[in-house]
């Protein structure tokens, strides 16, 4: 598989090779987003070379001037489009000049001219250029005028309920796992580098791997849930605390601490992916480590069954 090319930082530079653009926020890569992804993987089967494009920050968080939270951060972003396929994907900086080309520009300049786009995909809300005047009649319009084909992908829902990024944030915020797999295609989830915890799974004989989230990442309630923990290639169930673990301080970052079954390896410093699965319990404060230790205890127990009944 060739290396994805990730151009970013830059609104200087040109890709010499025929491409197949899939133009999108792609927050929480949803059903909507694979379907597009989909097309420009398809395109690949003609000569052309498949390029994600989306904005850095968001328009969003430019115009808001707000930290929006991302359910799939750059890092797990550009991880997912390199092993789908993706040859290159361009990050395209987004602020008061960029905010300022017109929809025509946009087409001629940066997918044209930047990308030579030879095929666009996009969804039929997608909006372009100055206050967002660019949308799909304008992209059908130029593809003719300039001999570019132009895909439009419609809608997709989920049991009569269009999916989008705001539905899919609304169902993470609630904790509902099940419904956001469903909309997303796979597991919500989180990666990173297994970092020291504070050792008291472990003097407790239930040892766990901690990973600390990064801060721009939408994470669900704090509390408990059941999980996938992927390591090295292989995939083991888990029992995943979301929190600050109230039990032992009140100054711990939020992090995501998870007891693997069957698992003794110490892999501090090794990269893992931790996906919820099922929403067991908030997180809760107990009295003393007794009390923590046997809720634990039942957690593992009553994930034992979950994972029995999948």
């Amino acid at each position: 598989m060739s290396i994805m090319k990730l151009i970013k930082d830059t609104k200087q530079f040109h890709i010499g090779e025929e491409t197949a653009v899939a133009i999108g926020k792609f927050d929480g890569i949803h059903l909507g987003h694979r379907a597009l992804l989909e097309k420009v993987l398809e395109a690949k089967a003609m000569g052309l070379k498949a390029l994600v494009f989306t904005f850095t920050p968001s328009p969003g968080a430019y115009f808001t001037g707000k930290d929006i939270k991302e359910i799939t951060v750059g890092e797990e972003k550009r991880r997912m489009f390199a092993g789908m396929g993706i040859d290159y994907l361009v990050e395209y900086p987004f602020e008061k000049e960029t905010a300022d080309i017109t929809p025509e520009e946009f087409v001629d300049h940066i997918l044209l001219s930047d990308m030579s786009a030879r095929f666009i995909a996009a969804g039929e809300d997608v909006s372009f250029g100055r206050e967002g005047k660019g949308n799909a009649g304008l992209l059908i319009k130029k593809g003719r005028e300039k001999g570019f084909r132009v895909k439009i992908i419609p809608k997709i829902c989920h049991e009569g309920k269009v999916i989008s990024s705001t539905y899919l944030r609304d169902v993470i915020r609630e904790g509902n796992m099940e419904l956001a797999r469903a909309l997303m295609g796979e597991p919500y989830f989180l990666e990173g580098i297994v970092v020291k915890g504070n050792q008291f799974g472990r003097t407790m004989g239930m040892p766990t791997v901690n990973v600390l989230p990064p801060k721009e990442k939408l994470l669900p309630p704090n509390g408990v849930y059941f999980s996938n923990v992927e390591y090295k290639g292989k995939s083991y169930r888990g029992v995943t605390n979301i929190g600050r673990k109230p039990t032992v301080g009140s100054e711990n970052p939020i992090g995501a601490e998870t007891y693997i079954y069957n698992f003794s390896q110490m892999i501090y410093g090794e990269f893992v992916r931790v996906s919820l699965l099922h929403y067991e319990r908030p997180e809760r404060k107990f009295e003393n480590l007794s009390q923590l230790k046997e809720a634990i205890e039942k957690n593992i127990t009553d994930g034992k069954k979950y994972f029995i009944n999948l």
